[in-house]
């Protein structure tokens, strides 16, 4: 036997019993078209970041994160401009 998922999942079983459709019941509704679920929120982009772990000399890291907020897209700006130099091997 299937359960019932949450989406489907109701409390109300008399149709005026239903919830209210307000402004904000619309802001949180699953945007679709046609079957496809559309995603809300950042747009997924072409060249994605990927997470990992580096050790940097602790004058190079304090020295970036001195320079404020953004200072992680400041150090990789700044090793992309050193990759226009630097042919990898």
């Amino acid at each position: 036997m299937n359960a019932k998922s949450a989406v489907t999942d109701s409390t109300w079983v008399d149709q005026d019993d239903a919830p209210e459709l307000t402004d904000d019941w619309f802001a949180q509704a699953d945007v679709r078209k046609g079957a496809k679920l559309l995603r809300r929120g950042r747009p997924v982009s072409p060249d994605p970041k990927i997470s990992t772990t580096l050790r940097f000399d602790a004058t190079v890291l304090s020295a970036f994160k001195s320079t404020g907020k953004g200072w992680q897209t400041r150090m990789n700006n700044a090793l992309r401009d050193w990759l226009k130099e630097h042919s990898p091997a």
